[in-house]
């Protein structure tokens, strides 16, 4: 193990873990800009079923997100997310097969996207309490900055690869080349030495609805988690709304084809790297409360610039928007999910983050399909305006929280606050 001080970085296990999700995450990223694509151009579909696939990959963590939070603090973190990176890579790899024998349906894109959800669902339960184990709670900000950095990395090279790889070879094509990322992801998680530590003696006695109920009253009742994870639920369906015509919009619309659409979406992703890297220097600036409200005041407005794209010089109008947008997001996921890491019970995190992200990732479903069906109804670009709009005034939520008095987000909870101060707080 490295010495304290030497950072993240130094460590083999943490090293494994950084580059089995950052290959992993360059296929997530191929994968979202070619679904839609293999919808729209092979399939020929509209913006209300590009939406169905977007809410079919987020809707498990409505349906199985609270279980799986109890079930990842009973068992041991790593062979669950090997088991899930295997089921990932055989489910795309399942389309283009399908697609070579001339039997690739709609229905298959939906249920390969409900399955890999489900086991992104219980991926991410797991992994966002695995990485407290392998950097031994030390430089938790320092990880999650260059864990959330390479990803904003692979989203940048993600859709433009997407965009060639359809442009030369057909949008099929790319999943193949994410199924393959499953697979060395699984490797580089089956190397890592870090032993996890026993579950407590009485966890698998426990029922699983009261560690479900546990999980829920801690976040309810929490001030600081409480608007946190209400701000995301906003935000995450405001952006999956936008996002999930934003594909039809720049082709049917602007009159982009597949290699500029992969381009002009690397816009978000590039904001994301400058979040990352801008995250520990605005937290040790302003403070981590400070800072994140700061960033969400200066960056979420722009995302007003999207659905003002025209063809020509108009383009940089969305590169402009999403890179700003993204380095927002990108500040916020890091210090939020750094807070949790060190602010929650070991014993209660992995319920905890399953309860945050099954909140958050709810509204997911419903943006998709909003996002989708208003494009269809009233307009691509108007669509785009409706959602993004939403963004644009998302910081109220955190401006409205404690948080507003508060320089630096507490490292640890205090213990009369579930029954004194959240009960005062409005639910």
């Amino acid at each position: 193990m490295a010495p304290p001080g030497q950072g993240p970085s130094t460590r083999r296990d943490f090293r494994l873990l950084w580059t089995g999700e950052t290959v992993s995450g360059l296929g997530n990223s191929i994968t979202a800009v070619a679904l839609p694509l293999i919808a729209v151009v092979v399939l020929d579909a509209g913006s209300t079923a590009v939406g169905l696939i977007a809410a079919a990959v987020w809707l498990p963590w409505l349906l199985v997100g609270l279980p799986v939070g109890a079930w990842a603090d009973r068992m041991r973190k790593r062979p669950l997310m090997i088991t899930c990176d295997l089921v990932s890579a055989a489910t795309l790899l399942s389309i283009p097969l399908a697609a070579s024998l001339d039997a690739l349906t709609f229905p298959h894109l939906v249920a390969a996207a409900l399955i890999c959800g489900t086991a992104a669902v219980c991926f991410n339960t797991a992994y966002h309490s695995y990485i407290p184990i392998v950097l031994d709670g030390r430089d938790l900000l320092g990880g999650n900055a260059r864990l959330q950095g390479s990803e904003a990395a692979t989203q940048v090279a993600g859709p433009g690869a997407a965009g060639l790889l359809a442009q030369a070879f057909g949008a099929v094509t790319a999943l193949v080349a994410d199924a393959v990322t499953f697979l060395v992801s699984a490797v580089c998680l089956k190397r890592i030495r870090a032993v996890e530590p026993d579950r407590a003696p009485d966890g698998a006695r426990v029922p699983l609805r009261r560690q479900i109920v546990e999980g829920l009253r801690f976040v309810g009742r929490d001030r600081y988690l409480r608007p946190m994870v209400t701000w995301g639920a906003l935000i995450n369906m405001a952006l999956t709304g936008y996002q999930a015509v934003q594909v039809v919009f720049l082709v049917r619309t602007v009159g982009l084809n597949p290699a500029m659409v992969g381009l002009l979406l690397t816009g978000g992703s590039a904001g994301g790297i400058v979040g990352a890297l801008l995250a520990g220097r605005v937290s040790r600036r302003f403070g981590t409360a400070r800072g994140l409200l700061l960033l969400q005041v200066a960056t979420a407005p722009f995302a007003l610039l999207l659905p003002m794209t025209t063809a020509g010089p108009g383009l940089l109008l969305f590169a402009a928007g999403a890179f700003l947008v993204g380095i927002g997001v990108s500040v916020a996921n890091i210090v939020v999910g750094s807070f949790r890491q060190t602010y929650c019970p070991p014993r209660m995190l992995g319920r905890v983050v399953a309860t945050a992200m099954m909140i958050n990732h709810s509204t997911i479903p419903l943006g998709s399909l909003l996002g989708g069906v208003l494009g269809d109804a009233v307009g691509y670009r108007t669509a785009m305006g409706i959602m993004t709009g939403v963004v644009a005034l998302s910081w109220l939520v955190l401006v409205m929280s404690p948080m507003r008095r508060e320089h630096d987000l507490p490292r640890t909870r205090e213990p009369e606050q579930a029954h004194t101060e959240g009960p005062k707080q409005p639910r």
